[in-house]
């Protein structure tokens, strides 16, 4: 495992190699005339290179239009500043890790120079190489006047290169004699070695590249293959020394998308229980304002081919496509990447991305869509059923019903039938909330609540309005709070003994707050007034004994610090609770509560701090303040454009 200071050796050694990389540019006729160029600056062997084409040539038409190759060439990494020109890696290491046991062994060259030995080590628990097999090999070769302390010190060392331990009488016409075969389309280049006979030599490697390209072998030519047989030849046998390299077809341009394209593919999530909520399937693929969607992926260009020969194989290159751009994206400054314009769902139609605005769900929010969460608008061709959540930053249409479920929209809410919270059912919106009926739910709007037939037992809180009109609005039971106005048909019942509370004059929202923070309060003072008795209590007893145990004076200190942060978050509690005092005093809405029929008695009407409890029948009435007391005066009706919607929907 490589620690942290590892790799930052790691990292600075590399970045040194790359810093000593030189690179240079060189040009030919051909492709390989302008490698072997690039080769012969930088001073390298071909296949230590590592190049790319800067500028493709062209052979021209009769002389006419003819282009040079060009290239940028640089070392292979691989190969700076390693010893003896030896390829080195991490492969290397694990190979070397994991190689079975070898026995040492001996090889022989004869050249024109004289005759060389080479000895390598055993591996592992391999048994090494003797003299006697090095000098069977010689005898096997017919050589005579052999060094044989010679032979055996080279052995014996093992060195693992080439020593010269002599000369030999060499008889040019018994050399090897090499046969050059090219095959399969000229693809493939092969090689038929005769035996030396007596007093004749070995081919060196460069031997065999030179008889190659002199027989049209100039390409794909395996030298590291060529030096492992100059050592173990391999006799009256056809051996593949030189590939051709296939031509490759450059791949099509394709789009990568940054979201999911399959609708099938549900993603269920699992809850804390370790059981799925299918409610949460993640149907919706919400995004933002300048949000990367997809990019193209450029087609590439293909790979020419080359036979053995030399000769060029042509390839395609890859196909463009056009970029899938439909609403509401566009196209960034790169040219590739498709950006949205708006905030909404990303969906992919007709090979197009497009982003929506308005999300539709044609039937109902039930086990099949799961919970929707949506950044535009949403609108549900039927019904919301019992838990379930619909949340939206625009607006949330309903053409059913909503049960006991939870709607949270930035815009406004329409329901055309009804809300049926079942006494746990919650609606929020930032503006306005319309509805058939209100029943048994806590509902709360930045704006206004409208209503056609009714409010039954709800909790209703509007920054604004609370309007209740048609031909059966009724508000019975419940609490509701607006800053201007409520106003219904019939406020109360008869019969019914459950209290309706109309509270106008105040913001709800803050006096909600206002209402948690006194009961926040409360719950401090009581828990400092403890914390203050105990520590009565130890500071008596250690007046008394002139010292406390240990445990006691931990127990003081935690005691003393915990009043200190009581009395800080008291503090700030009433800071906070004045400041909402003073906004809810300064608020000059006139504040009124109206029945174009009826109100009934237990009826509970609030203008601001001023409560009036309803002891008898009033018919068409509007409660007012005035002097610091409710005055009941004409019914008033609510303005005109109030009963009328968003999108032309109307409470009636």
């Amino acid at each position: 495992m490589v620690d942290f200071t590892q790799l930052q050796e790691l990292v600075k050694e590399r970045l040194e190699q790359e810093r000593r990389v030189q690179i240079v540019t060189a040009s030919g006729g051909t492709l390989e005339e302008a490698v072997a160029e690039a080769a012969l600056l930088l001073d390298i062997p071909i296949r230590k290179l590592e190049y790319e084409i800067t500028e493709r040539g062209f052979p021209g038409f009769m002389g006419a239009g003819k282009k040079k190759w060009t290239v940028r060439a640089y070392e292979r990494l691989e190969y700076i500043n390693v010893k003896n020109e030896e390829r080195y890696t991490d492969d290397d290491d694990f190979e070397e890790e994991v190689r079975d046991d070898a026995d040492g062994d001996v090889f022989i060259r004869l050249t024109p120079d004289g005759m060389f030995l080479k000895a390598i080590p055993p591996r592992g628990n391999g048994v090494r190489a003797s003299a006697a097999r090095a000098i069977g090999l010689l005898e096997d070769r017919l050589v005579e006047n052999i060094d044989k302390d010679l032979v055996a010190q080279v052995v014996r060392n093992a060195a693992g290169g080439f020593v010269r331990i002599g000369d030999y009488e060499h008889r040019p016409m018994n050399d090897s004699t090499v046969a050059v075969e090219i095959l399969e389309e000229e693809m493939v280049g092969c090689i038929i070695v005769s035996p030396p006979g007596y007093g004749g030599c070995d081919f060196s490697v460069e031997t065999y590249i030179t008889i190659l390209k002199n027989n049209r072998v100039y390409y794909g030519i395996n030298e590291d293959y060529l030096r492992a047989f100059v050592e173990k030849p391999v006799y009256k046998e056809k051996v593949v020394v030189a590939e051709g390299l296939k031509p490759a077809p450059g791949d099509n341009a394709f789009i990568q998308y940054n979201f999911e394209t399959d609708q099938s593919k549900l993603k269920l999530r699992e809850g804390s229980n370790g059981r799925i909520d299918f409610k949460e399937i993640n149907i919706i693929k919400n995004v933002v304002e300048k949000q990367p969607l997809a990019k193209k992926i450029p087609a590439q260009q293909g790979v020419l081919g080359r036979t053995v020969t030399g000769k060029m194989i042509p390839t395609r290159d890859g196909r463009d496509i056009p970029l899938p751009v439909g609403k509401n994206v566009h196209v960034g400054e790169d040219g590739v990447t498709i950006i949205a314009d708006i905030s909404g769902q990303v969906v992919l139609a007709g090979g197009k991305i497009n982003v929506e605005p308005i999300y539709t769900v044609s039937g109902d929010v039930n086990l099949k869509t799961g919970n929707i969460i949506f950044l535009g608008t949403v609108v549900i061709s039927g019904s919301v059923e019992d838990g379930f959540t619909v949340k939206a930053t625009g607006n949330i249409e309903v053409n059913g019903t909503v049960g006991k479920a939870e709607l949270d929209a930035e815009g406004d809410i329409i329901v055309h039938q009804g809300i049926t919270g079942k006494g746990a059912g919650k609606i929020r919106a930032g503006r306005s909330i319309w509805a058939r009926f209100i029943e048994n739910s806590f509902v709360e709007s930045g704006n206004m609540v409208v209503v056609s037939d009714g409010i039954i037992n709800s909790q209703v809180d509007a920054f604004k309005r609370i309007i209740c009109k048609g031909k059966r609005a009724h508000i019975v039971g419940g609490r509701l709070r607006a800053s201007e106005e409520i106003n219904a048909k019939i406020l109360g019942s008869p019969t019914s003994g459950t209290e309706t509370i109309c509270e106008v004059g105040i913001d709800p929202a803050s006096k909600m707050q206002l209402e948690t923070l006194i009961e926040k309060k409360g719950a401090m003072e009581k828990q400092l007034e403890e914390v203050q008795l105990n520590l009565n209590t130890l500071i008596n007893i250690k007046r008394q004994r002139k010292t406390l145990s240990e445990e006691k004076e931990a127990n003081m200190g935690e005691l003393m610090d915990k009043r200190q942060l009581l009395l800080l978050e008291l503090k700030k509690n009433m800071e906070e609770s004045q400041k909402i005092q003073e906004f809810l005093a300064a608020i000059k809405a006139r504040g009124r509560v109206s029945a174009s029929s009826k109100v009934y008695p237990g009826v509970k009407v609030i203008i601001r701090d001023v409560v009036n409890e309803v002891r008898t029948d009033y018919k068409d009435v509007t409660f007012l303040l005035e002097n610091n007391l409710i005055r009941v005066s004409k019914y008033e009706e609510p303005d005109e454009d109030i009963s009328r919607g968003p999108d032309g929907y109307t409470a009636d």
